[in-house]
């Protein structure tokens, strides 16, 4: 259960970053509802991760798949095209994570 865990922690996280920037500093009610019960619902799922995932595991995971997804998302919504070193440092990030999970013996599966 932990990397479903971890999928919705990374999900929920997600959609809390993408609210904070819709919110304009917290001006717009809803969106600041949806950051807010985003992020509790990121961090409470990913507490339950650490019960069975090691922390720097899941903390990289988390951390390197949040900010693909994010900066990939923003690309469309936002149009906050990244240049081409961007793009590449979120490659090695996602190469980093892939390597990580399907590599470590420190990923418990």
């Amino acid at each position: 259960m932990g990397y479903w865990y971890l999928a919705i922690a990374i999900g929920a996280e997600v959609i809390a970053t993408l609210a904070l920037k819709a919110s304009d500093g917290f001006s717009h009610s809803t969106s600041s509802t949806i950051c807010v019960i985003g992020y509790a619902v990121a961090f409470y799922f990913l507490s339950l991760v650490l019960k069975t995932v090691p922390i720097g595991i899941a903390y990289a995971t988390w951390a390197g798949m949040g900010i693909f997804l994010i900066a990939s998302i923003s690309a469309v919504i936002y149009k906050q095209i990244p240049d081409l070193p961007a793009i590449i440092g979120m490659c090695l990030i996602l190469t980093g994570v892939v390597v990580i999970n399907v590599f470590s013996k420190t990923v418990s599966h």
